[in-house]
């Protein structure tokens, strides 16, 4: 009995403490607005995003219009994407492109809206556990994929252009193998016409991926099954030219 009111005291005391806890003030308004922006770019630093953005919002309410209003967007964007809220990342993105179509920092904004469309596409638990999650629907992908193209084409000598290329390799082997994963359920289920259309998609449009053997050789197989035969012929002459060591063939 005596420890339980022990417990029970330590408790209130310590849900007394809490409450009696002062709300810790957004920022200092004593300070100079580039002071005021100072702080939240520390808190940014050290990784405290949530926190950060609650700084940051608190600078952009009291100085919309200064001149370090665009740098507390663009910190916003980014603490918004860090933190996960992946939406409010978006709206952010739009919203300064939207107002500044010509800031010489669109090729970051862009490169960021890439970023951001690929992450909501991701699934921490299965990309820890290495499950292949190229079935599921890849709309954000595909809009990273163009987002890293516009700031390819736009912002060609962009210090972000070399990942935005990279990435958008990756994308294009990602979509590729969807489109795949697609055909195969099409063929388990006999669909092969929508088997064949799928290969053919991944041939004409990632022609340079790795996965085009692989398309052509459901392209041949479905028009054997549907009695097309001089398509077939003409998609085998196709796998032979381009990958003459290929099983088919050996």
């Amino acid at each position: 009995m005596k420890l339980k009111f022990i417990l029970i005291a330590l408790c209130a005391i310590a849900l007394s403490a809490c409450a009696g806890k002062p709300k810790e003030e957004a920022i200092n308004p004593n300070q100079t607005a580039q002071g005021q922006y100072q702080q939240a770019k520390e808190v940014l630093d050290a990784g405290l995003y949530n926190r950060a953005i609650e700084l940051l919002k608190a600078v952009e309410s009291r100085y919309p219009f200064g001149p370090i209003a665009r740098q507390v967007q663009l910190d916003l964007i980014y603490a918004y994407h860090q933190s996960g809220n992946l939406p409010q990342a978006l709206a952010s993105i739009d919203r300064f492109i939207r107002l500044n179509p010509n800031q010489p920092d669109l090729d970051y904004v862009y490169y960021m809206r890439g970023l951001t469309n690929l992450k909501a596409d991701e699934n921490a638990f299965q990309e820890f556990f290495g499950v292949d999650r190229a079935d599921r629907d890849l709309a954000s992908t595909r809009q990273a994929f163009d987002d890293f193209r516009i700031l390819l084409n736009n912002y060609p000598q962009s210090r972000y252009a070399d990942d935005a290329k990279k990435r958008m390799v990756a994308i294009k082997d990602k979509l590729a193998r969807h489109e795949l994963l697609v055909a195969d359920y099409y063929m388990r289920r006999g669909a092969f016409l929508a088997a064949a259309n799928r290969g053919k998609y991944v041939v004409e449009f990632y022609r340079d991926s790795p996965l085009v053997e692989q398309a052509l050789e459901i392209m041949v197989e479905s028009y054997d099954r549907l009695g097309l035969d001089k398509l077939k012929t003409d998609t085998e002459q196709v796998l032979l030219l381009n990958f003459p060591q290929n099983a088919r063939f050996r």
